[in-house]
C-alpha cells in the first residue's frame, strides 16, 4: 500500500544523521568494525582509519545536499560554534572536485583566544584545536555536514564544555566497572550514563517580541506589571494546544527527528505561553549534543511561525520560570539499569551500593552541583513556582528510606511496599505504584529508576551539571570499590559499606516541602551547601576538595579549573551589566517620555476641567501621582546609572561581581518598581512597550 503520509517518523527519522546504519553500509567491514569497537570501548581512534570514514561521510553528506563541512564545537559561551569549509578543491582548467581528508576530520584549527579562555590563552596566543568525536554521530543541516568535535588550546587545555564532560564518562565507566566485577557481574564489559533533560520554553508573539528591548538584548523582561491574570487559575498546564502552538511543534519534532533527536512528549507548562518538549533517553555525550541542537532549532522554526522561542530562565517575573530537569542514570553495555531497584531492593546490593554512591557523592559535593547550575539568570528562577531552592538535597520516597533505615539501625519496619493503585471505579485498572512518588520542590529526586536533577536553568548546557554527576559519582564509587577489594567477607562489607554511608551521609536526605520555612531552618541545623547567588558558591570551584577530585579523575587540571572560574564570574558581572544598561535605556528613551506626554495630557485635561467647571480631583490626583512617580524614576535611574559605574571600577572580576550584586541589583530592582507601579495607571495608549498580558495571551 502507498504510504500517504511521506512525513511519518519511520520515513524521516535519523534521515540526516550518519548514524551506525549509515556507517555500517558505507563504511568496508574492517573499517567499521575498528570504528565500533573503538566507540563501544573507548579505544584511542586508529588514525588509519579516518581517511575511509572521511570520504564515506562526503559521499552521504554530498547526497544530502551538502557542499561544506565544519567542525561543531561547544565552547564557554553557552552555544555552539561553527566556521563552515567548502569540500570545493580547484583541479586547474577552471574545474573543481569534492574533497574531503580523514586530517580534516580528525582536525581542525580556531582561534582559541577569540574564545572565554578564563586566561589559558592570550590574545597573541590564538591557536586552538577541534578534534572529531567519534561517539557523536555526524548530521547534515543548512548544507553543511556537521561534526560533533571537542575544542581545546594549543597546550591541551580544554576550552569547551565537552571535553571535561567525556572525560567523566570514561572516570565513571573505570570505577562502575570495577564495583561490577567485585559483586559478581561477568556480563557488562562497560557504563555509561544516560541522560533525557526535559526542555521549558517560552513562545511569544515575534512583533510583540520587536518592541521590547529587554528581550532582544537581555531574554527576559526588565520591567512590566502582573497582568490580572497569571497562572493562578492552573488552567494552562496540560491544557489543549493553541492552533499556532500545535503547528509550532509539530513542525519542531520533524526536524528534530531528521537529526536523530528523539523528541518524545510535548504540553503546555504552568505559565501561560510555557511549554515543555521531552526526549528519549540517550548516552550522555549524545544527549548533551542533541540538547544543544534542541534549543538551537527551536529558536529556528519558532522565527518561521512568526514566533520566538525565549529560553531565558526567568523571562517573566510572577510566574514559572524554565528549567532543564536532568534525568540521570547509569547503565550497562547489555542494557541493566543500575538505578533500577528491582522487585525486591531490600536485597538487591547492587542497586543498594550505586544508591548509596549518589548519596555519598551529592552530600559531600553538593557545592559542585550547585554551582554547575548556577547563573544570574538562574538565580532569578530558584526557589519558587515549581523550581527547587537552591538547597541541596535529596528525595528518595518513603520506600527507599526505610530500606536504608533498616541498614542502619537494624530494624525493620512492619511492612515494605508501595501496593498497588486503588481508584475507587471498578472498571479502571489497578496497577503496581512506582516505589516513589515524585516530589516536584527537590532539587534531586529519585523518580523509579533514575535521578531528576530539577535546578539545572532551560538556557544552560547540561555537559557542565552532567560532567559534575559523574566525577563525583564515580569517586564515591571508587571509594565502595576500594573497602570491597580489601574485604575478607564480602557480604558483610557490603552491609557494612551502607550502613556506614547512610549513617555519615542521610542528611542529604528530604522527602518533605523543600519551600517551607521550617526546612530552610532545618537544612540550616544538617549543614547543607545552599546559596542565594552565584558569586556565593563559585569560589567553591577553587576548594582543595574539589581542585583534587578533579585531578584524581583527570577531569580538569588546577589551570583549567581556574579558568572555568574566571569565566563564570566574568559572565556573571557582563550579565547584569547589559541588563543595566538595557534598564537605563529604555527607561530614558522610552518610558520616561511615555509618561511626561501622559503627564502633558492630564495637566491639559485638569485645566479644561477648570474651565468648564467640573468639579473633581480625580484627574489632579492622577496627575500628582504620575507625577511623583516620573520625580520618583529619575532619581532611581540616577541612583542605577551610579551603582553601575562604581562597580564597573570595583577591582577584579570577584570584587566586580559583589558589587553588582551588591549594589546594582537592588538599583534595578528600585527601577523596576517604579515603573511597574506607573505601567498601572498609565493610560494604555501612552504605555510605549508591550505588557505581560498582551505577551503572556498573544499566542
Amino acid at each position: 500500500m502507498e504510504n500517504i503520509n511521506p512525513t511519518t517518523p519511520l520515513d524521516i527519522y535519523g534521515i540526516n544523521v550518519f548514524n551506525d546504519a549509515e556507517m555500517k553500509k558505507r563504511l568496508p567491514a574492517p573499517i567499521y568494525s575498528s570504528l565500533k569497537n573503538t566507540i563501544s570501548n573507548s579505544l584511542s581512534l586508529d588514525p588509519m582509519i579516518a581517511e575511509a570514514v572521511a570520504g564515506a561521510m562526503k559521499d552521504w553528506a554530498i547526497e544530502k545536499g551538502a557542499t561544506h563541512f565544519t567542525h561543531w564545537f561547544q565552547p564557554m559561551t553557552g552555544v555552539t560554534a561553527e566556521k563552515h569549509d567548502s569540500f570545493v578543491s580547484p583541479v586547474g582548467e577552471g574545474k573543481v572536485i569534492m574533497e574531503f581528508s580523514g586530517k580534516e576530520l580528525l582536525k581542525g584549527e580556531s582561534d582559541a583566544s577569540s574564545f572565554p579562555s578564563g586566561g589559558l590563552r592570550a590574545t597573541f596566543e590564538a591557536r586552538g584545536y577541534t578534534a572529531w568525536d567519534c561517539t557523536s554521530p555526524a548530521f547534515v543541516k543548512d548544507g553543511s555536514l556537521y561534526i560533533p568535535t571537542v575544542f581545546c588550546s594549543y597546550t591541551g587545555e580544554a576550552l569547551d564544555k565537552k571535553t571535561p564532560l567525556l572525560r567523566s564518562i570514561e572516570a565513571l565507566n573505570i570505577q562502575a566497572m570495577r564495583l561490577l566485577k567485585l559483586l559478581g557481574n561477568t556480563t557488562a564489559t562497560s557504563v555509561k550514563p544516560n541522560v533525557g533533560p526535559e526542555q521549558e520554553y517560552f513562545l511569544v508573539d515575534k512583533e510583540i517580541y520587536k518592541k521590547r528591548k529587554d528581550l532582544i538584548f537581555t531574554g527576559r523582561t526588565l520591567f512590566g506589571a502582573k497582568p490580572p491574570k497569571g497562572q493562578e487559575m492552573e488552567d494552562h498546564y496540560y491544557a489543549k494546544l493553541h492552533a499556532s502552538v500545535s503547528s509550532y511543534m509539530k513542525d519542531l519534532d520533524e526536524e528534530l527527528w531528521k537529526l536523530g533527536v528523539s523528541a518524545k512528549t510535548k504540553h503546555n507548562e504552568a505559565a501561560p505561553a510555557q511549554h515543555e518538549l521531552a526526549p528519549v533517553y540517550d548516552s550522555a555525550n549524545i544527549a548533551t549534543d542533541h540538547n544543544q541542537l534542541t534549543m538551537e532549532i527551536m529558536q529556528s522554526v519558532a522565527a518561521k511561525h512568526n514566533l520566538v522561542c525565549l529560553l531565558h530562565e526567568k523571562p517573566f517575573d510572577g510566574v514559572n520560570g524554565s528549567g532543564k530537569h536532568n534525568n540521570w542514570s547509569i547503565s550497562t553495555d547489555d542494557g541493566e539499569n543500575l538505578m533500577n531497584p528491582g522487585k525486591n531492593p531490600r536485597e538487591n546490593y547492587q542497586f543498594l551500593l550505586f544508591l548509596c554512591a549518589v548519596l555519598k557523592a551529592v552530600d559531600e559535593y553538593s557545592d559542585l552541583l550547585l554551582l554547575s547550575i548556577s547563573t544570574p539568570s538562574n538565580d532569578r528562577r530558584l526557589g519558587g513556582h515549581e523550581a527547587p531552592p537552591a538547597i541541596v538535597s535529596i528525595y528518595l520516597g518513603e520506600l527507599l528510606t526505610e530500606i536504608l533505615e533498616e541498614y542502619e539501625t537494624g530494624v525493620k519496619p512492619g511492612e515494605y511496599g508501595t501496593g498497588r493503585m486503588q481508584t475507587g471505579v471498578s472498571t479502571l485498572p489497578t496497577f503496581k505504584k512506582d516505589t516513589t512518588d515524585r516530589n516536584r520542590t527537590s532539587p534531586l529526586a529519585f523518580t523509579a529508576n533514575k535521578f531528576e536533577f530539577r535546578m539545572v536553568g532551560s538556557s544552560s548546557s547540561i555537559a557542565c551539571p552532567n560532567y559534575m554527576f559523574n566525577t563525583i559519582v564515580a569517586d564515591a564509587i571508587m571509594y565502595i570499590a576500594d573497602r570491597l577489594e580489601e574485604a575478607t567477607d564480602k557480604d558483610a562489607e557490603i552491609k557494612n559499606i551502607i550502613k556506614d554511608i547512610v549513617t555519615k551521609h542521610k542528611r542529604i536526605i528530604f522527602n518533605g516541602n523543600n519551600y517551607s520555612k521550617e526546612w530552610e531552618e532545618e537544612a540550616k541545623k544538617r549543614g547543607l551547601v545552599s546559596s542565594k547567588s552565584t558569586i556565593d558558591i563559585l569560589p567553591a570551584f577553587l576548594d582543595d576538595k574539589n581542585i583534587q577530585l578533579f585531578k584524581r579523575h583527570n577531569i580538569l587540571s588546577h589551570g583549567e579549573v581556574e579558568a572555568r572560574c574566571e569565566i563564570l564570574i566574568e559572565n556573571y558581572v557582563k550579565v547584569i551589566n547589559i541588563e543595566a544598561l538595557t534598564m537605563i535605556d529604555m527607561a530614558k528613551q522610552e518610558i520616561l517620555p511615555a509618561v511626561i506626554k501622559f503627564n502633558k495630557f492630564l495637566a491639559e485635561t485638569v485645566v479644561a476641567e477648570k474651565r468648564a467647571g467640573v468639579k473633581t480631583n480625580a484627574t489632579k490626583k492622577l496627575l500628582a501621582k504620575t507625577s511623583e512617580g516620573v520625580d520618583a524614576l529619575c532619581d532611581a535611574i540616577e541612583k542605577l546609572e551610579a551603582a553601575r559605574e562604581k562597580a564597573s571600577v570595583a577591582g577584579e572580576y570577584f570584587v566586580k561581581a559583589g558589587a553588582f550584586k551588591e549594589y546594582v541589583l537592588p538599583a534595578m530592582e528600585n527601577v523596576r518598581k517604579i515603573a511597574d507601579e506607573l505601567e498601572t495607571v498609565v493610560g494604555k495608549k501612552y504605555w510605549p512597550i508591550p505588557t505581560y498580558a498582551e505577551m503572556l495571551f498573544k499566542v
